[in-house]
């Protein structure tokens, strides 16, 4: 039996901007949210026990255990895309790093048209978003929802990390956050004394006992609804097996992230004519970019065996040591149940005439053939090498008129030069890093390559076969002036009268660094937006 229920806003999707939205946009107590997510409650306990992202890479539960296309750029892989499936989104699963990128990324997307986006635009939003362990200044704010920290502990290995950078010529930067993003030092992460801080935990867990707020778990959005072909007036979704709408008084807001929303649109008939034809769904506007423009960062990575039994490798080998670390966290809320993906991390650039970085290198303090597999028997560490800002282009579109199903999702990882010369530059950096004094002492042998190459050919090949990805995937709705553009500056959909789409797909082009941050300011700044234009 369908039903149907009536509100000011409806917000699909309750990741790491969508319980922004929902908070925000019901705070005043004016306005009726509806906040639909696909996934369920956010009740695991390891969702909240920061190490738990591990365990969460395969669990179906919390993730929608997306993959990509095979690529023969690849090495003909089919990459694994994790993104969270319950309240907080990939915010209950990532791995917690509070990186918002650089100053000029924001400036770029002013360059390309998009007035109130530039740096000093979107500046007070993570400010407002934050309360910051160290304190407000003029980068970081206090008493915002989004608790950031210091690590709880350092770790020799990250010492030794960072003292080869400093050996190597590269400076020190105790905020990447801060007045410039490049150099080297500890990564904040998004916690709360120990325990993870979501989007779910930060934003909606305060406002779910406001009245004017509902939340709708286990609830699939299937299509926006329109009336005629200007306005959106709903949305159709799936609840239990029963198929129900909610009706949107003022606007729709997708807020499902880079895979999702294109999708949702593209069922909904907001697309690339010829792909909606064949799968036999009503054209209500030819919107070529929508699921075009998908960006991610790519990564390589070095692997070696350490000297000292003191990874988290070895904690894992040892029922003891377990045992002692789990007491450890309950007991103080420190050690390694309280490590973010990465612990540190450095920006650099690989060309000398250029001083904005265009590598992240980071140190993990354990070692795996892939994220989400076993750890390595032995005490092991790895140098991870992020690409920032690839040129490679992909493509998010569906496979069916099924609602249910998975879209495509075609990344096309190095596909272009540019992106393959500064992976395999930034390959080397890290290598000279791990051979600079403080950190060779701890480096018993490389296990991955364990052979060292010979030239850039080789470098590349390796990467090609075993390289991984961020989970960063943005801008498959991009922002912007020109016919392609899915949304404009105030994140309206193009065309289309009481829509919008608040996520990271709206990004024009990828942020210098990890994604939560930069989506956690997009949910604020456009709750800002749609408030303005409510009045």
């Amino acid at each position: 039996m369908e039903q149907r229920a009536e509100f000011d806003f409806i917000v699909v999707g309750a990741g790491s901007a969508g319980c922004v939205l929902a908070n925000r946009l019901s705070a005043s107590g004016r306005h009726s949210v509806l906040l639909l997510e696909a996934g369920g409650e956010d009740d695991d306990r390891w969702i909240h026990i920061p190490l738990g992202y591990g365990k969460h890479f395969r669990n179906p539960k919390v993730n929608w255990l997306f993959v990509s296309e095979a690529d023969e750029k690849t090495g003909s892989r089919a990459i694994g895309q994790p993104r969270g499936k319950v309240l907080g989104g990939t915010s209950s699963i990532n791995g917690m790093v509070y990186v918002r990128g650089q100053h000029e990324d924001y400036d770029d997307w002013l360059d390309l048209g998009n007035a109130g986006w530039g740096y000093r635009d979107v500046l007070p939003y993570f400010r407002k978003a934050e309360d910051n362990q160290r304190g407000a200044n003029e980068y970081h704010g206090v008493g915002g929802p989004l608790s950031v920290s210091d690590p709880t502990d350092t770790h020799p290995l990250c010492d030794a990390f960072l003292d080869a950078a400093v050996a190597s010529g590269y400076p020190r930067n105790a905020d990447c956050n801060g007045a410039q993003q490049a150099g080297f030092g500890y990564n904040q992460v998004t916690q709360r004394r120990g325990r993870r801080c979501s989007t779910a935990v930060a934003y909606l867990r305060p406002a779910r006992s406001r009245a004017n707020l509902t939340v709708a778990t286990d609830a699939h959005a299937t299509r926006i609804m329109f009336s005629g072909k200007r306005r959106a007036i709903g949305i159709e979704y799936l609840q239990g097996g029963t198929k129900k709408t909610a009706n949107a008084r003022g606007e729709v807001l997708l807020a499902t992230g880079a895979f999702g929303s294109p999708q949702l649109m593209q069922l909904s008939g907001l697309g690339p004519a010829s792909l909606l034809k064949e799968f036999g769904i009503p054209v209500v506007a030819d919107m070529p970019g929508v699921g075009a423009n998908l960006q991610d960062h790519y990564n390589g990575r070095l692997v070696f065996e350490c000297t000292e039994d003191f990874t988290l490798n070895d904690v894992v080998a040892s029922p003891l040591r377990k045992l002692r670390e789990g007491l450890r966290y309950y007991l103080s809320r420190r050690g390694f149940l309280t490590m973010g993906a990465s612990t540190a991390t450095g920006f650099v650039s690989t060309d000398p005439s250029v001083s904005r970085p265009d590598v992240q290198i980071g140190l993990v303090v354990y070692s795996t053939d892939k994220f989400g597999d076993t750890l390595h028997p032995f005490s092991g560490f790895t140098m991870l090498v992020r690409m920032l800002k690839p040129d490679s282009r992909g493509t998010v579109l569906i496979k069916s008129a099924d609602a249910l199903e998975a879209p495509s999702i075609r990344p096309n990882y190095l596909s272009e030069p540019k992106d393959c010369e500064v992976l395999v530059a930034g390959m080397k950096v890290a290598r000279r890093l791990v051979d600079a004094p403080p950190l060779r002492h701890y480096v018993a042998r490389a296990h991955e390559p364990a052979q060292p190459f010979t030239n850039d050919d080789e470098w590349l090949q390796y990467l090609r076969t075993r390289g991984g990805i961020s989970f960063h995937p943005v801008g498959t709705c991009r922002m912007g002036v020109d016919a392609d553009a899915v949304v404009d500056e105030r994140l309206r959909v193009r065309g289309i009268d009481g829509l919008r789409v608040v996520d990271a797909s709206i990004m024009p082009t990828l942020v210098s660094g990890n994604t939560n941050a930069p989506t956690i300011m997009i949910g604020e700044k456009g709750a800002d937006m749609i408030l303005q234009d409510a009045h």
